[in-house]
């Protein structure tokens, strides 16, 4: 069965830093495109960051752009983002996601297959 496990969530202040991770299982991992969306209270989920199976493509919100870091280790079946300088509007719930499709990252939530149960984060003002 495929699973991915996000950890690295938590309470941070405004001005702060996380690093998430999310490991997947499956002998293909180099091969999956793996991205991260996140869902705040009561709104919808929304694109982060993505990166192709290969690292060579990476593709960002503008809402995070130059303050997150998308990358990954496939000696690891790990995908991880940095996220620093932190505001209060990032906390909800990331969630990373692996499509079988090729082709750059893609944005849209029905092309990913695999999701794993999410991580919260909340950034204090």
């Amino acid at each position: 069965q495929v699973q991915l496990v996000e950890s690295g969530g938590g309470l941070v202040q405004a001005g702060g830093s996380l690093n998430l991770s999310c490991t997947a299982s499956g002998r293909t991992f180099n091969v999956n495109t793996m991205t991260w969306f996140r869902q705040a209270p009561g709104k919808e989920r929304e694109f982060v960051a993505g990166v192709t199976g290969t690292g060579n493509s990476i593709r960002y919100a503008d809402s995070v752009e130059g303050r997150f870091t998308i990358s990954r280790d496939n000696t690891k079946n790990t995908v991880y983002l940095l996220m620093t300088s932190l505001k209060p509007e990032d906390t909800a719930v990331y969630y990373c996601a692996r499509t079988w499709l090729p082709g750059g990252v893609r944005i849209a939530q029905s092309e990913y297959h695999d999701w794993g149960q999410g991580t919260q984060v909340t950034v204090s003002s």
